[in-house]
């Protein structure tokens, strides 16, 4: 029995090495097709979900379902308002939940932020992918769109921190 799993792992050996990874830098450009925006993106292993800048974030109903409405928070954003159906809301964690700390800080001790998640189409280099993305406002960070670890298990990607915008201009 032994051997017989011994071969079959070598048999499906090279169905393993054809799942090899694609090799990204920290920060690539990521074209949004439904908003018609390229941006640049900071590749995030540590955070789970993607984020993107958002602002005027308003939940609503439309035919008994959840959606939401929001306007970029970009630097070159203008005031066109998107409309997306709401997939979830997340709970976002804070560094003392992260690290179990039982500190009587008061402001460590407040609920999980929740955020609105919607799934939008990524293209990174010639991949596209469906990836939730929770909106909050980014615009004091310099990357208005993080990519997190769950979109980089969909883009198979792994990230080499020392390159920056190794896939080019988004092609899909």
């Amino acid at each position: 029995m032994k051997r017989f799993l011994a071969l079959l792992t070598l048999v499906a050996l090279p169905a393993f090495a054809a799942e090899d990874p694609e090799l990204y830098g920290r920060y690539e450009y990521i074209r949004l097709p439904e908003i018609g925006q390229t941006l640049k993106a900071k590749m995030d292993t540590g955070a789970l979900t993607a984020s993107l800048s958002a602002k005027d974030i308003e939940r609503f109903k439309r035919d008994g379902d959840d959606w939401v409405r929001f306007r970029l928070a970009t630097k070159d954003a203008d005031d066109t308002v998107y409309e997306h159906r709401l997939a979830r809301i997340s709970k976002i964690k804070t560094r003392s939940e992260e690290a179990g700390d039982d500190e009587d800080d008061e402001r460590e001790k407040a609920d999980p932020t929740k955020r609105p998640v919607i799934e939008m189409e990524m293209c990174l280099g010639d991949t596209k992918r469906t990836v939730e993305v929770n909106l909050t406002d980014r615009s004091s960070f310099n990357y208005p769109l993080l990519i997190g670890a769950k979109a980089l298990r969909e883009f198979r990607a792994a990230i080499y921190p020392g390159r920056k915008f190794t896939a080019g201009k988004p092609q899909c």
